[in-house]
């Protein structure tokens, strides 16, 4: 059996500075931190004693240091790839939301969505977004662990739960697993009908309260 489970990281400095996140390198807040905390504690709860585990996370200053209180729970050590960050926004990076609002050219309803320009240089299609998750999701899921921890960025973990079930890339472009900040998704595929589960969806539980010890 297989369990993953995806964690969106906490309040970051970017989302209480309402400007544009992406690969802007924001540092998780105090806030942050105490709920990411919240995070290693339920995941200690949820994996076994003595259970295999490995922890994965995007290279992002606010992704890494929420792995890296999880891993003191869990007593590995986090596995940094880039290819988890959340998506590119380019130009808009670390500006105004109002910045990218007015520059920001909304999809289509009909047609290529996955490889619509945002109006923005440098801002990543939805499509190469889809394709380096599918990358390290494969690479992930090659290896026989029976807990896998991923920490992530809110949009991206759309793109992470529909690898997980093989959902078309042509189908990502009308979906988006809405989930908030700081929450668990727990995925789970079993021996016998090797079907991939989708248990929980951003559970924010362990973060009401926030637990400060």
């Amino acid at each position: 059996m297989r369990t993953v489970h995806v964690v969106t990281h906490p309040e970051a400095t970017h989302h209480v500075e309402s400007v544009v996140g992406g690969w802007h390198d924001s540092p998780l807040t105090p806030a942050g931190i105490r709920a990411a905390r919240s995070i290693g504690q339920a995941l200690r709860a949820a994996v076994p004693e003595g259970a295999e585990v490995e922890l994965f996370s995007s290279d992002l200053q606010r992704t890494k240091q929420t792995a890296e209180v999880i891993a003191e729970r869990v007593s590995v050590q986090p596995i940094l790839d880039r290819r988890l960050r959340e998506k590119s926004f380019g130009e808009a990076e670390a500006k105004p939301k109002a910045w990218l609002d007015q520059r920001y050219v909304p999809p289509p309803a009909i047609g290529n969505r996955m490889e619509h320009d945002l109006g923005v240089p440098g801002a990543e299609s939805n499509a190469a977004l889809a394709q380096r998750i599918n990358e390290a999701m494969d690479e992930i899921l090659q290896r026989p662990c029976e807990h896998q921890i991923i920490v992530t960025h809110g949009f991206a973990l759309t793109f992470v739960v529909a690898s997980w079930i093989k959902m078309p890339i042509e189908s990502l472009g009308y979906v988006v697993f809405k989930v908030p900040s700081g929450s668990i998704t727990t995925l789970h595929e079993d021996d016998f009908h090797r079907s991939r589960q989708v248990i929980r969806l951003g559970d924010t539980r362990h973060l009401d309260p926030i637990r400060t010890d």
